[in-house]
């Protein structure tokens, strides 16, 4: 009798994992056509400063780069391409952000349609969330989003427009949506002998809201409904504080926790080498940003190709480690780290559970997070062999930053990116679009056929380590 209750319930988990599989072909092929999409517009002579068609491998790395929110690229952005380039390239940086499955409901939203099973799975397969209330958690990201941005534009502005006139208005818009967004691309070469954001190291109203835009674009939007429901609305409500649910917990104590690593990794790397000349003040400001950019973002302060090969290493753990789940980051994300070192841990104590916070995880989650772990660092060592093959002029930990930063959708370059042949540019698209979906839905996307169910089998017994 336990036996066939066994199969009776691994044929209905069976079944679940099979229709689960749909949403996320739904996902993988909506950024599938949204990069040859991108793809065709960008290789149009209207999308070139010059008027020319832009090679297709270039248009298809740029539309790669900006639909995965990574900022990897092989053209400037600024003199490539025209003002209609720009704003094609924009355009998939914010579909890309939000997953363009996203803003199709949202649309179905504000027509006043109501939603399907099918849309509300979908919302939650791209917003990281398994809540019933999609249809309030989709307003909430998207006027969220479109609020976050309006008023990181504004606060850019403040500087550029006094600066550089009416010029600095469309570069403000730019790369608030570009920031929030994580993708890392910038329009700021009109800036004479400017790289990227060099041009405004330390400087605090610059780096501290680009800052507050990656950080809060990276913590997802399940964290951010949280923290308004909890810490905002009630308060307002006069129903007091109530504290956030665990997802929320885990995200802000990691994300916290890798920040500040990050900055004093940087800073005391650092500080004689590319920070040199810079006050306290402002090299404590370049370490915060680029300990925040390296978690999936891509902006730059400093010249990473003269960083140090310690500091980029520190570079390639950040930037695999990545954001939160459910937000516009790439990267294994912060809640697979926070399972693998909890398990580890209790292992290493003797316990059989892994607990944190007084929750424990169920196997499952410990499996998937292995699962990911495994597969990103598959992916990014075998791209780093697959470099030094294709590039061997170009140093190891160059072509391991590159790999990373692909996988990790960060879009720091150590300066190689467009020195790389063909097919070496060809295989950071494919990393890129693997990094932004997720290894375990990409390859469930491609795997999931299952049609028979899975046997019984005997429970095998081995030494481990």
């Amino acid at each position: 009798m336990r036996r066939l209750q066994y199969f009776s319930r691994t044929k209905r988990n069976f079944g679940k994992v099979k229709k689960a599989a749909a949403p996320v072909r739904v996902i993988v092929v909506s950024f599938v056509l949204l990069i040859l999409a991108g793809t065709f517009l960008l290789t149009l002579p209207v999308s070139s400063a010059a008027g020319s068609f832009t090679h297709p491998l270039d248009a298809l790395f740029t539309a790669t780069s900006a639909t995965c929110v990574t900022g990897l690229s092989v053209v400037d952005t600024t003199g490539h391409w025209s003002p209609f380039g720009q704003a094609v390239v924009l355009l998939l940086i914010q579909l890309g952000g939000l997953g363009l499955s996203t803003f199709a409901t949202g649309f179905s939203l504000l027509v006043h349609r109501r939603l399907g099973l099918r849309e509300v799975i979908l919302t939650g397969e791209a917003s990281g969330s398994d809540m019933p209330d999609a249809a309030s958690l989709l307003k909430l990201m998207l006027g969220f989003t479109f609020a976050c941005e309006l008023l990181g534009a504004g606060l850019l502005m403040l500087r550029f427009v006094p600066e550089y006139g009416a010029a600095g208005v469309w570069p403000s818009v730019f790369v608030a949506v570009s920031a929030y967004c994580n993708a890392g691309f910038d329009i700021l070469g009109f800036v004479p002998g400017n790289s990227s954001l060099t041009a405004f190291t330390g400087d605090p109203l610059v780096c501290l809201t680009i800052d507050a835009l990656i950080v809060i674009g990276g913590l997802g939007f399940v964290v951010v409904r949280d923290i308004y429901q909890c810490k905002l609305l009630l308060p307002l409500k006069h129903q007091g504080r109530k504290r956030l649910n665990f997802h929320s917990q885990v995200c802000l104590r990691a994300t916290c926790a890798l920040l500040a690593a990050g900055t004093l990794g940087f800073l005391l790397m650092e500080w004689g080498r590319t920070m040199e000349g810079l006050s306290f003040p402002a090299k404590l400001n370049t370490a915060l940003f680029q300990s925040v950019n390296t978690r999936t973002a891509g902006f730059a302060s400093v010249d990473i190709g003269a960083q140090g090969s310690f500091t980029k290493v520190l570079s390639v753990a950040l930037m695999f480690i990545g954001g939160c789940p459910g937000s516009t980051a790439g990267g294994i994300k912060t809640t697979t780290l926070v399972v693998l070192l909890v398990t580890v841990g209790s292992t290493l104590r003797g316990r059989e559970e892994s607990v944190v916070l007084r929750h424990r995880f169920a196997p499952g989650v410990v499996y998937k997070a292995m699962t990911v772990v495994l597969l990103g660092l598959g992916v990014v060592f075998a791209d780093a062999c697959a470099f030094t093959l294709l590039n061997p002029q170009i140093r190891f930990i160059d072509l391991l930053y590159e790999a990373a930063s692909a996988f990790g959708t960060a879009g720091l370059s150590a300066g190689v990116t467009g020195k790389l042949e063909p097919l070496s540019r060809i295989i950071l698209c494919l990393t890129m679009f693997i990094g932004r979906v997720g290894p375990v839905s990409f390859g469930l996307s491609i795997m999931m056929k299952m049609k028979t169910a899975p046997s019984i089998l005997p429970e095998g017994r081995m030494l481990i380590g």
